[in-house]
């Protein structure tokens, strides 16, 4: 059995070569890609991300990508990963920068809000939390609640639909931590730098019937 074609998406803002690196290690045939050509032949992608929300919105844009997504990923329904900010980047909106997202998932991106001296939570989010199971997804397959990954944000994705809600994290308040809708996932923590349980999400992502 032939293994699907992963593209990693290269637009400037991720974690690229950490990725590639733990997709290979499971004999995933990946590669990092920011043309369209790559796309559109690929079976599966993957959006990583790291920084601004409105940068990584501009960046897309002009990479001329956009286009390509929305037709591979909403009219084609090839699956796509969504890691970090990019998973932040399905939603409609985000504070950060009051810039408008794919608009994918009906949800939008907003800062953590707590006072730092009562909570004696900093920002960003980093380090290992757990996530509590909330609907079953391939993605999660063999994953239970209470599985450590690692986090470094200082926004989550709040949904409308809490149907496309997989898996909270608790961090001052509760937020999305695995996201579905159809054909698209996306975790806000960083499975390529999350040991055993984030290889096991991207192996589902890539073999679970994702």
């Amino acid at each position: 059995m032939t293994q699907d074609m992963v593209v990693i998406i290269d637009y400037g803002m991720g974690n690229l070569g950490s990725i590639l690196n733990s997709l290979e290690r499971i004999e995933v045939p990946a590669i990092i890609s920011g043309k369209a050509k790559d796309i559109e032949r690929a079976d599966k992608l993957i959006l990583p991300g790291v920084g601004f929300f409105a940068t990584g919105m501009d960046n897309l844009k002009k990479s001329g990508l956009l286009p390509v997504l929305e037709n591979k990923v909403c009219v084609n329904k090839a699956p796509i990963l969504g890691i970090c900010l990019g998973m932040q980047l399905f939603t409609k909106q985000s504070t950060e920068g009051n810039a408008a997202g794919l608009g994918w998932i009906d949800a939008e991106t907003t800062k953590f809000e707590f006072d730092s001296k009562e909570t004696g939570l900093r920002l960003p989010h980093t380090g290992w939390n757990s996530i509590q199971v909330v609907k079953g997804s391939p993605i999660l397959a063999g994953l239970q609640s209470d599985a450590f990954f690692y986090f470094v944000h200082s926004y989550y994705v709040r949904c409308q639909d809490v149907s496309n809600v997989v898996a909270t994290t608790f961090y001052g308040i509760e937020f999305a931590s695995v996201i579905q809708k159809g054909n698209i996932f996306g975790t806000q923590f960083h499975p390529e730098k999350s040991h055993n349980h984030g290889v096991t999400v991207l192996k589902n992502f890539v073999e679970n019937g994702c």
